[in-house]
């Protein structure tokens, strides 16, 4: 299919394997579409917290706790998997961990406090490894000219995925709710839908994606966690060297965490603010999906011809109105015109982010510099719920005032991705992986 060509790919490379790849994003998407966007976030708040003064900040923390958790061990995994190899074993072990951790959040009813959160940092973490591991594989898979499309394919996909777990959730909602049952009822049983289409969704990536990489030399003589680690003491060291990679990730602090208020809160928003129903809210979001699917997929072919940096600034701004009409609204039109806006632009905007990272990444250390990727994504996943959750506890509740803060990283971002230089970063990659090809090879065959 022209839609799918085969020159996208790397040689050697099966459109089978591009779309086990792809599963992922299909497997893992009910997460963030159930638990942490439509259902579990604002049942939490709402249910188990007993929509106490504390508890939209309460849920923020949880979320930012996983996040501080990630970013202290990701990199460190990151470059682990590199040195032996290890991507597709981590991630099947990623995947367990969060497909039990997303069924036991079935078993937290209301005042379950501690346990749900215990949960929801459990599984956020092992989703989290799983996101990052699996991005790895992407410059493995497309050619660097086609990263933006490739990497379009798998997020837009996942979308599907994501609708898939939301319907089946709202099907069951919707009958349980005309059977007058209670959301302690209903809540429980999508948690475990979510778990399912993630385990069984996830096999055909275990089934079709290769592990290309090899374990490295100097990995089959030093224990592994010392290697990991002395390997990323090094990468900091050279960051200078890979300047536009290291202001990619200042810049994707800024706007991830306007896009993390989003995908943390939107529920909470609607439900708090506009008073939506759990019903009116799933379907929200499901509408937010297919727009998220739609903006991924066309915005991946459109970034490669016009260019990453320009194609995300775009989005940028596009998230910038979305926060600017979501806290104008009054009632529900308004709203699901910002929310279908902010569907398009966050499908564009992560599969964006998402190439450029493999842009910048020399191919040897490509787990590593998505680990790095990783550590900035969740300190934005702390920096933005945190700041929403404070701002809402200090204004008694003011979720307007919450959502126009929100704006400002988005704007902080769109400055600066204008010091990011994408031919520039991209050589560096390039240049690092010489170097590194040089310093392993046999003095003399130097």
């Amino acid at each position: 299919m022209a839609m799918f060509p085969q020159d996208a790919l790397n040689e050697g490379v099966r459109k089978r394997e591009v779309f086990g790849w792809a599963m992922y994003d299909f497997a893992n998407s009910g997460y963030t579409t159930v638990v942490l966007t439509a259902v579990f976030s604002a049942y939490f708040v709402g249910a188990i917290a007993g929509n106490a003064a504390w508890a939209t900040l309460a849920w923020t923390g949880a979320l930012a706790l996983s996040s501080l958790i990630v970013m202290l061990t990701m990199p460190a995994l990151g470059a682990y998997a590199d040195l032996r190899a290890a991507k597709k074993r981590l991630l099947v072990m990623s995947t367990v961990g969060c497909v039990i951790a997303t069924a036991g959040l079935a078993w937290a009813g209301p005042g379950d406090i501690a346990f749900a959160v215990l949960a929801i940092v459990i599984s956020n973490v092992c989703y989290t490894y799983g996101e990052s591991l699996i991005a790895a594989f992407l410059p493995e898979l497309a050619r660097r000219d086609s990263l933006g499309r490739v990497s379009g394919w798998g997020w837009s996909f996942g979308y599907f995925g994501g609708m898939l777990a939301l319907g089946l959730s709202l099907a069951y909602v919707l009958w349980a709710q005309g059977q007058g049952r209670p959301a302690s009822h209903f809540v429980p049983v999508t948690m475990l839908i979510t778990a399912g289409i993630f385990a069984l969704a996830s096999l055909a990536t275990f089934a079709l994606l290769r592990e290309r990489a090899l374990p490295q030399v100097k990995a089959l003589h030093e224990p592994g966690l010392r290697a990991a680690l002395a390997r990323l003491r090094r990468t900091w060291h050279e960051a200078r060297r890979f300047r536009d990679f290291s202001r990619l990730l200042v810049c994707a602090v800024a706007y991830q965490a306007g896009i993390s208020v989003v995908i943390a809160l939107a529920a909470v928003y609607a439900e708090q603010v506009l008073k939506f129903e759990q019903t009116q809210t799933m379907m929200l979001i499901f509408l937010v999906n297919i727009a998220a699917a739609i903006g991924a997929f066309s915005w991946g072919y459109v970034q490669d011809r016009v260019g990453h940096r320009l194609a995300l600034a775009i989005t940028l701004v596009g998230w910038i109105v979305m926060t600017v009409l979501a806290g104008m609204a009054t009632d529900a039109p308004l709203f699901w015109v910002a929310a279908v806006l902010a569907g398009l632009c966050m499908g564009s905007s992560q599969s964006a982010g998402r190439a450029l990272a493999g842009l910048f990444s020399p191919p040897a250390q490509r787990a590593e510099f998505y680990g790095l990727w990783t550590f900035a994504l969740r300190l934005s996943a702390i920096l933005g719920p945190v700041t929403y959750g404070l701002v809402t506890l200090l204004t008694a509740g003011n979720h307007r005032i919450a959502i126009a803060s929100t704006g400002l990283f988005f704007v902080v971002g769109l400055v600066l991705l204008m010091r990011v230089d994408v031919a520039r970063g991209s050589a560096a990659a390039l240049a690092g992986e010489v170097d590194a090809a040089l310093k392993a090879a046999p003095a003399g065959a130097r």
